[in-house]
This record gives C-alpha cells, structure tokens and sequence, in this order.
C-alpha cells in the first residue's frame, strides 16, 4: 500500500497576524483567508527493510535511520521528523521501515503557509496509514501544537485550519487555543471575479518568518500601542473583507486590501522593505487598488487587487523587478488522504 496525501496553500486576504499569541489570547483575532490549487503533498511507502527514510523532493534533501524514535531534531527535515515523533509517541507506529516523501508547490518562506500545511499533510498521511480517529479541528491542532509546541517555532494558528478545512474561511481565535472556523458562502460569480482580478507575484525573495512574528509579539508582550493599535485595525478589515465578499461588494476590495498594507507595516519592524514598496507602488501606478504582503512579510508572494483589465498591465510592469505572477485557483477542499495497492 501507499498513503498520500494533499493540503492547499492559502491567500491570506485581511486581518493577518492577529492570530499570533499573545494578541489573539488577549484581544481576540479575526482572519479571512481562502485556499488556492497549490499543494503540499506527502507520501508514505511502507520499505521492507527496518529503516526510516525521510526526503523533502522540492528541497533536494534526503536523511535515512535505522528504524527508532525519536529522530533527531537537528535542523534537517524537522517538519518531517516532528510529525513522525509525535505521532509515534501518541499513536505508536509498528516496527517498519517506510519512506516519507513531501513535495510543496510553493518555496519555503514565501508567505502561504508553506510549513504549517506541509505538516497538515504529512499528518493526512500518517492518519490514510493508521486509520487514526481525527476530524478537521483535531488535525488542524495536532498540526499546531506540533509546529509551535514540541518544535518551538514561532507563528500563528490560521494556515493549520486553512490547509485542513479548505474553501474561503472567517476565523476567529480566542485563548486556550480556541478557534472556530467559519465556511463563508461566497457566490460562485464573486469567487470568479476576485481570481480574475487577484494578481499573485512571487517577489522571489524569501523570508524568515520566526523573527519577524517574535518582534511582533514581543511588541504586544511590551504593550505597544502603535502595533496593538495596528492589530485591532486589521482585525476589523476581516470584518470589512467578510462583508464585501458576501455581499458582492468587490469594488471595495482594493481599498480594504490599501488599508491593511498601511496597517501591517506598523505591526513589526521588517514586515515591509525597500524592494516590496517599490513593487507595491509599481503596482497601484499601472492600476491596482491595493494589495498586501502574503504571511508574516520580509519577503515572498504578494496579492494585488486589479479591477477591470488592469491586471495584464500590473503583471508587465512588475516583470522588472526579476518575480513572476503566478496562476491558481481558488478550491474549496482542505486536507484529501486516499490509499493506493501497490502489486
């Protein structure tokens, strides 16, 4: 048998970052995010030998164990072995070798939610192999607590529920860990004009998400008004996002879209730099009406609201700052496992 598994990546749209700790936990955060036809997929081929074969085919990187557990957290494959240590741990796993492969569609660090939904699909995996009890909201934590609590890495909660529930979602976050994920009914011809009119463009710089996110919590721990002040904005342009998507109201998505770019810049020191202003303001000169830095900020993909034809004319002028634009599709699924026989 073999176990696969695929996960979406996400276009996060308003209210990014509010669902970082200790903010959400204080105040509540709020995030309207949809998930798009680029994947992280994972693999599970049972080996007949006893060893442990972890390979992340995008990255180029490849570790082979001797069957144990755990596997050492060594800054190689972490996401990979996390998941397997955990699960081992809580669910155990029979004494034979197999081979972990992951594949994700999008560079590490390019802001959507590469990480978060390659463990959301590498536990799909393990979950299609062991036939393990877990629904959307157990995955999605599992995911979480994995990532933030047994790796320590820095981050938010939004892009474990986007990969695992799928589809155009209003979130909330809440302390304890609380979230609650809400599906929004946008209709089909709303959905299709914000994808002909959304501009993808990969700035093909990366970033490193934790400092970023530690500054900025670290900021709220300090009780910085200008930042919180910053947060409690982005967490009302959710709301504001929410009500024009429903409402067909696409008009006004440029703007709101304008006024989270002025918003997340106050939030942390690097969110924003020199080259993703130029861009930016590139941008809104050929015809955009606004647009945001995708995930923490610092680098990666950014979205541009283009109404009318004006996309065409955004794409061109970006061409000189060396990105590209990629093309996608909004999908409505989350997480997908299935099992294949093998002769």
């Amino acid at each position: 048998m073999i176990y696969r598994s695929k996960a979406p990546l996400r276009i996060g749209l308003a209210g990014g970052g509010t669902d970082v700790s200790p903010y959400s936990d204080l105040y509540g955060g709020a995030i309207l995010n949809a998930t798009i036809s680029l994947y992280a997929n994972a693999t599970i081929e049972p080996l007949p030998e006893k060893k442990i074969v972890l390979e992340a085919i995008d990255r180029n990187e490849k570790q082979e164990f001797d069957w144990s557990h755990p596997l050492p957290i060594d800054g190689t494959l972490d996401l990979l072995k996390g998941v397997y240590n955990r699960i081992q741990k809580d669910y155990g796993i029979k004494e034979q070798g197999f081979r972990l492969s992951t594949f994700v569609d999008a560079p590490a660090g390019s802001g959507l939610g590469t990480s978060s939904t390659l463990v959301v699909a590498i536990i799909g995996a393990f979950t299609e192999m062991l036939r393990l009890p877990l629904g959307e909201y157990d995955i999605a934590h599992y995911a979480y607590e994995i990532e933030r609590k047994d790796l320590h890495l820095a981050g938010g909660r939004q892009d474990q529920y986007a990969a695992t529930f799928g589809g155009v979602n209003f979130m909330e976050f809440y302390a304890d860990d609380k979230v609650i994920v809400n599906p929004l009914r946008v209709k089909q011809q709303h959905l299709f004009e914000l994808e002909n009119n959304l501009v993808l463009y990969y700035t093909s710089t990366n970033r490193e998400s934790a400092g970023i996110i530690s500054r900025q919590s670290k900021n709220v721990t300090d009780n910085k008004e200008k930042s919180i002040d910053a947060m409690h904005q982005l967490k009302h342009q959710a709301l504001r996002m929410k009500e024009a998507l429903l409402k067909g109201k696409l008009n006004e998505i440029g703007e709101i879209l304008d006024f989270g770019f002025q918003q997340k810049r106050q939030m942390a020191e690097g969110i924003s730099n020199p080259l993703m202003e130029d861009i930016y303001e590139t941008a809104k000169r050929a015809g955009a009406t606004g647009g945001k830095i995708s995930g923490a900020g610092g680098g990666g993909f950014m979205i541009f609201y283009c109404p009318g034809n004006a996309k065409y004319t955004v794409m061109q002028r970006l061409e000189k700052f060396g990105g590209y634009s990629r093309n996608y599709q909004f999908v409505e699924h989350g997480l997908k496992t299935w099992t294949i026989e093998t002769p």
